[in-house]
């Protein structure tokens, strides 16, 4: 069986607007990437992994978060189908893409940190609910998520949430208390915006 994120048949997204939405998303989660890494914060989700695996290890963050993806693919394609997998595996290339470019144009400084989480909470969320409304997602929790709320009826949002949980617990480990506090009010920012906005009742799975 496979679950799209859509309202009808009818209204299933031309190839076209699928491509416009899954660069449109992935830009807005890489810019969400920038904000983080110009204060050193962390964000949740296989994100949030892949932030403090490329802190702790010097590695490049769009490459870690291309691996850390890879098992959650097998997910995808039992429990969402073919459609849903490719287009989350377009996604978290695009993702990595951008995550490599995007420091090469833009450079930013002297952001409080209150401010880079809030502003990367919201572009996040933004992101991810527009990837959510074309069928996709940014792999990892995101797809077992997107999955349970499609069949469960659990809030994708409080679903990652409960996973950012075990991810911040682990930067306690490596980051000052102010540091994970305000990465942690990005990623409430970030899920909030989602379980307010991804309505199962407008997006539902077919």
């Amino acid at each position: 069986m496979t679950f799209l994120l859509e309202t009808a048949p009818a209204d299933r997204h031309a190839p076209r607007e699928d491509v416009q939405g899954l660069v449109v998303g992935t830009l807005l989660v890489a810019l969400s990437v920038q904000f983080l890494q110009a204060s050193q914060l962390i964000t949740g989700q296989i994100a949030g992994l892949s932030l403090l695996t490329a802190y702790w290890g010097g590695w490049s963050f769009g490459a870690v978060f291309f691996v850390l993806n890879l098992p959650f693919y097998t997910v995808a394609i039992y429990r969402m189908g073919w459609r849903f997998t490719l287009k989350t595996f377009a996604a978290v290339g695009a993702l990595t893409l951008w995550t490599s470019l995007l420091p090469q144009v833009m450079q930013l400084s002297d952001l409080h940190p209150g401010a880079a989480a809030v502003l990367a909470g919201v572009t996040a969320g933004i992101g991810l609910l527009v990837l959510f409304r074309h069928g996709a997602t940014l792999g990892g929790v995101g797809i077992v998520a997107v999955w349970l709320q499609d069949t469960r009826g659990i809030k994708a949002g409080w679903v990652q949430l409960g996973f950012d949980a075990c991810v911040f617990t682990l930067a306690i480990f490596l980051f000052s208390p102010a540091t994970v506090g305000w990465s942690l009010l990005g990623a409430i920012v970030t899920n909030v915006v989602i379980a307010t906005n991804h309505r199962r009742d407008r997006y539902i799975a077919t």
